[in-house]
């Protein structure tokens, strides 16, 4: 056995142990990328990193093992700074959408890839649940919304658009309602004043919460404006009220013909806990509550929607004018990830964003690419058109058009995990047009994305370790060396025994399994 430090921690190791290892048995994680428990060291992403506190020098710990009285540290600002730029070399080369650009620009930020996919299964109850968790009016806004996530489709650079909205409305139409258990209810109570879209999504998601919502509204029927503005034909109020039912049937308790003015707002102060302001234009009102405003509405945190009062948050048009009613149900679902941070006393920095890798528009040389998961066929209109929506084979159908742009690793990336962690800047290194993508679709059960792949070599050495006929392998040389198969053989010859334990092993979403 042998004693070191690490991070001033004593160790005793077997004579033979990595420095990475010896750390991971205190409890001290080591990012890594090339590494793999079945695999010997290979040294190739730099990210494991230490320095070795007597000379100063860093050194990567996954392949030096440890030695009697060495002094390490794994967390000084000159080691992390390192990992960030070996994070920024390997994104430099790396091409791939974390999240489909229909996915960001949706404004509710709904996991539009997702719900299509299970469409075009035919699994409509799991499409709406898959739309219920960002987004809590799916009928309504599948007939009301522009469709901003549309405009950012990269179908429409092929051909047209996935037609989004009409894709949700159905799935809000017909789909069965999930059965979503909310938390444990909590002794907090809130107020949500205006119960309009941004009112009710914020009253649903913090009722899932287990928090106690009581709605206010100074119409006897909540749903504001788009209730008063938008004419029976486009949203007729069966649908309307059949979703707000929904949502009032969490446990909100609704307060109709109730307008809230300074006193009663003072007093309800020592009632409720926190606050959500959601009632449209309140220049004026703003005014009474004693809050701080702008010409354009009352003064919140962008990212937290948090006031100048602590305690009371402003969602919607109480933050300026907007007719995009999908904006504010987004908010609705954002201000109850704030609401919860204050009442559990936890900075309030509102709802969790991570790393997301972008490359920009599709080129004609990868439309052929992109298609090998999709199929070759222009946008589906409704039959009858007008205010009609889907039929079932319609919406699959369109369903299918989907090209599969976000990535299959996406919760589980250990690159994007890290580059989130290290606050990156994917173009730091970026010095030449990005190189063109490639798809290998010819094995049953998995996909290969060379132009997201890290050359860790982890699939190289399995597919050699389980005796492959072909496997994986480098090819070429130098800083044009790629990972594929050999003699030009297809995916489905490459791995007939290891797929599962390749997917399993990319730590990127380079080589994935088709069904995730």
């Amino acid at each position: 056995m042998i004693t070191l430090k690490i991070n001033n921690k004593e160790v005793r190791v077997e004579e033979g142990t990595s420095v990475m290892k010896a750390a991971q048995q205190v409890g001290i994680e080591v990012p890594n990328l090339c590494w793999h428990d079945e695999l010997e060291h290979f040294t190739s992403c730099m990210l494991c990193l230490v320095k070795d506190t007597r000379n100063g020098k860093l050194f990567p710990s996954c392949s030096i093992q440890a030695a009697e009285h060495m002094d390490v540290v794994t967390d000084d600002d000159e080691v992390v700074e390192a990992r960030k730029t070996a994070l920024e070399l390997l994104l430099s080369e790396h091409v791939g959408d974390c999240e489909a650009p229909c996915h960001i620009a949706c404004p509710a930020h709904m996991n539009i890839p997702l719900m299509n996919r299970l469409i075009a299964a035919g699994k409509f109850d799991d499409a709406l649940e898959v739309v219920k968790r960002d987004i809590a009016l799916p009928a309504v806004l599948g007939r009301i919304c522009p469709a901003p996530c549309e405009g950012a489709c990269h179908r429409k650079t092929v051909d047209e658009a996935v037609s989004i909205c009409l894709l949700k409305r159905y799935v809000g139409d017909e789909g069965m309602e999930p059965k979503i258990i909310p938390a444990p209810k909590t002794d907090w109570k809130v107020a949500v004043i205006g119960a309009g879209p941004a009112g009710l999504s914020a009253a649903y998601y913090l009722q899932l919460r287990g928090i106690q919502v009581t709605l206010f509204d100074k119409a006897e029927k909540a749903g504001g404006q788009i209730r008063t503005e938008i004419s029976e034909e486009k949203l007729p109020r069966e649908v309307l009220d059949k979703e707000i039912e929904t949502i009032l049937k969490t446990g909100v308790d609704f307060h109709g013909g109730k307008t809230i003015n300074t006193e009663m707002f003072r007093i309800m102060q020592n009632e409720f806990d926190a606050f959500v302001i959601a009632t449209g234009s309140v220049s004026e009102n703003a005014e009474v509550f004693g809050l701080n405003t702008t010409p354009k509405g009352i003064e919140a945190d962008r990212n937290t929607y948090q006031t100048s009062a602590e305690n009371v948050f402003a969602i919607g048009n109480a933050l300026r004018t907007s007719r995009l009613a999908v904006r504010s149900v987004g908010q609705g679902k954002e201000v109850a990830f704030s609401v919860w941070q204050y009442l559990n006393n936890q900075p309030v920095k509102g709802e969790p964003r991570i790393f997301n890798s972008r490359f920009g528009k599709l080129v004609n040389e990868e439309f052929s690419e992109y298609l090998k998961e999709s199929v070759e066929r222009k946008r589906v209109f409704p039959e009858n058109m007008g205010t009609d929506g889907f039929s079932r084979e319609e919406a699959i159908a369109e369903a299918q058009r989907c090209l599969h742009c976000d990535c299959r690793a996406i919760d589980d990336c250990k690159l994007r995990i890290y580059s989130d962690r290290y606050q990156v800047d994917q173009r730091r290194f970026k010095t030449s047009e990005r190189r063109k993508i490639t798809k290998l679709n010819t094995h049953t059960s998995l996909i290969y994305e060379p132009q997201k792949c890290i050359k860790c070599g982890i699939c190289v050495r399995l597919t050699e370790k389980y005796g492959e006929r072909f496997g994986f392998t480098y090819i070429g040389r130098g800083f044009d060396v790629e990972i594929g198969v050999p003699f030009n053989e297809e995916l489905k010859q490459a791995l007939t025994e290891t797929a599962l334990k390749v997917a399993k092993g990319c730590p990127t979403g380079a080589i994935e399994l088709k069904q995730k």
